[in-house]
């Protein structure tokens, strides 16, 4: 399952009849993992237990003390799937023809809400709106600085979930998309790399005999060819190789005992932080150690500590996509939905509609 292949991963006759389960399996975990992982984001394994009271396995209200969440309640998302509602939007706006314009047009939108901005905007996001306001040019923005940490975080990678829903089976035009949607803010080789396996993963789990290996190779793959193309056409910048660490993950997943294993593992080894080259290996370690269950994967990454909201809606993006709605646990979609002014149906069905044409 690990062994990276220098071909491009291909869903050659694939059929595509469980495609609208899918997508809308996607977008559900995505948001549910968001919302599990919100209170329990920026702490440690240890400390996520002793606060509350063992495995997180429930919804909570954030605790007083959280830096990014603390206010909001039990079941709310933060800025990684609102921003992916919103990037879903701007692909059905577009017909699937993104522009760097069009996702520029969506951070700054996103960034009139009071509910996600300021406080929940990571640096290299706050630095595109903040350049972007000022009449930045958003083919170019995400590739400037001269600091190794500018654009090289999850921002984009966090979002970008449904760029693959729009490419079922076709990785290729996954990556080429997930490239499109890092140019105001992350263009960068790590920013586009982890975008990349995101988007390439979520695509190749969409054909319906699709395989945990295709969604491992795509990921894989993706992520090559994400570094490649970040440091060609975007800024090159220094860290760990999102593939080389995705392997890695894979291989913690495969062979821990028991989820908890697999958390501790992934945490210690591959790291659950913002760097694109910690959160984005992780989400594929989470997807693989919980077999692709859309509920065992979200509550995998978000008990592992640091940046829990993004990872498990990475992750959750992928198994969603993997094994479909008829997975997700529908008491908690319908807290997510009850705790959010948000039409996840609605979403998926246009997404739908428009990739089936």
């Amino acid at each position: 399952m690990t062994t990276l292949t220098t071909d491009q991963p291909r869903a050659t006759g694939a059929t595509y009849d469980r495609l609208h389960d899918k997508i809308l399996g996607s977008i559900a975990t995505a948001v549910i993992g968001d919302a599990l992982g919100a209170p329990t984001e920026t702490r440690s394994i240890a400390q996520i237990r002793q606060l509350f009271g063992g495995r997180v396995e429930e919804f909570f209200a954030p605790l007083p003390d959280s830096p990014y969440s603390r206010g909001r309640k039990a079941g709310q998302i933060t800025d990684d799937s609102s921003q992916l509602l919103m990037l879903a939007r701007v692909i059905v706006d577009s017909g699937n023809h993104l522009t760097a314009r069009g996702v520029a047009d969506m951070l700054l939108e996103w960034s009139r809400n009071g509910d996600y901005f300021p406080h929940f905007a990571g640096p290299s996001t706050r630095r595109a709106i903040a350049l972007l306001k000022e009449g930045g040019d958003p083919e170019q923005i995400g590739a400037g600085g001269n600091e190794a940490t500018t654009g090289a975080s999850n921002g984009s990678a966090m979002r970008v979930g449904v760029v693959g829903l729009a490419h079922p089976g076709d990785v290729r035009a996954a990556v080429d998309d997930a490239l499109i949607t890092c140019r105001p803010s992350h263009f960068t080789s790590q920013g586009v790399a982890g975008a990349a396996a995101i988007a390439g993963a979520v695509a190749a789990a969409l054909p319906d005999a699709a395989t945990i290996n295709d969604v491992v190779q795509a990921f894989l793959w993706s992520a090559e060819e994400g570094d490649r193309l970040g440091a060609e056409l975007g800024r090159e910048v220094p860290g760990a190789s999102i593939s080389a660490r995705g392997r890695r993950a894979v291989e913690i997943g495969i062979g821990a005992r028991s989820l908890d294993e697999a958390t501790q593992l992934i945490s210690r080894e591959i790291g659950t932080g913002l760097p694109a080259s910690e959160a984005v290996p992780a989400a594929i370690g989470f997807f693989v150690a919980a077999a692709g269950d859309p509920w065992l994967t979200v509550v995998g990454a978000a008990n592992a500590g640091d940046d829990t909201d993004t990872v498990a809606c990475m992750a959750g993006s992928i198994a969603g996509a993997y094994s479909g709605f008829a997975r997700v646990p529908q008491d908690k979609y319908q807290q997510v939905l009850a705790a959010n002014p948000i039409d996840i149906q609605g979403v998926a069905d246009e997404l739908y509609a428009l990739v089936s044409r």
